[in-house]
């Protein structure tokens, strides 16, 4: 039985929703191997435990934001 382990910050419920169904119906199409036999487990991290080229992901959507916002 496949098993896909997905990290992240935290989701909302709708995210982890569409995470599970998109991640198993590629895995399901790439390897050839029905859905039903896919294990999917989401485990979200707080945000300030999570964090790339020095910034947290708090830091990271607030520097993303403004961006979206001067454009």
């Amino acid at each position: 039985m496949p098993y896909i382990c997905f990290e992240a910050g935290a989701l909302t419920p709708e995210i982890k929703r569409e995470l599970i169904q998109r991640l198993t119906e590629v895995s399901a199409e790439v390897m050839r191997i029905p859905k039903d036999y896919f294990f999917v487990s989401i485990h979200e991290l707080p945000n300030e435990n999570v964090a790339i080229a020095g910034k947290d992901v708090n830091q990271l959507r607030a520097e993303l934001s403004a961006q979206r916002s001067a454009e």
